[in-house]
């Protein structure tokens, strides 16, 4: 049981990595402190007061930015390979101790993984903003995300069940949608040849 919840805690807070990079970082170095989550060695400086003050810091000041226009697209080019390492650690914090080489290179592929899939859903969603609605809305997407990033955080940790349940729910509907997308792309491509 405590290795699914690990899973659940750790992919969780890579997920919201996708969304955004210092928020979950925060929530899992505040759960640390609280003793709701424990830290593997190698990254137990997440819950030190220095770390905390810096993600602090950092959560409020990429919150913010991403209501800039123009900084919200830059910002995206420093964040999905950001978001990775985020989602990386975050997994690697709750992988046990199965050995330096299994945990971070699982954590990568898992805890990374899952976190650059939600950033390219994160970066996606606010480009089709861009282009249908010229930006008008991308700053409320971007507070939407950084919603789902802080209650995704926060679900991690006091409840992952739960969070690991809503990160499945997402993947599905991820899933059909791009299934969907690509069938109604192969009928398009089948209506014109039809059509020449």
């Amino acid at each position: 049981m405590d290795t699914l919840l690990g899973l659940c805690v750790g992919l969780g807070l890579a997920a919201a990595c996708g969304f955004r990079v210092f928020v979950p970082l925060l929530v899992l170095g505040l759960g640390a402190r609280a003793g709701l989550v424990s830290l593997g060695e190698s990254v137990s400086f997440v819950s030190s007061t220095p770390a905390l003050i810096a993600l602090g810091t950092a959560s409020v000041l990429e919150m913010a930015a991403y209501w800039i226009p123009w900084v919200d697209h830059a910002l995206d080019t420093v964040a999905s390979p950001a978001a990775v390492v985020g989602g990386t650690l975050a997994a690697a914090s709750q992988f046990g101790d199965m050995g330096p080489f299994l945990t971070w290179g699982s954590a990568l592929v898992a805890g990374g993984g899952t976190a650059a899939a939600a950033q390219a859903l994160n970066v996606t969603t606010r480009g089709a903003s861009t282009v249908t609605t010229g930006g008008i809305l991308n700053p409320i997407i971007s507070a939407f995300q950084s919603a789902i990033a802080a209650v995704l955080s926060v679900l991690a940790v006091i409840a992952p069940i739960i969070a690991g349940c809503l990160l499945l729910a997402v993947v599905a509907m991820v899933v059909v949608w791009w299934r969907r997308r690509g069938a109604m792309a192969n009928r398009r491509i089948g209506a014109r040849a039809a059509a020449a």
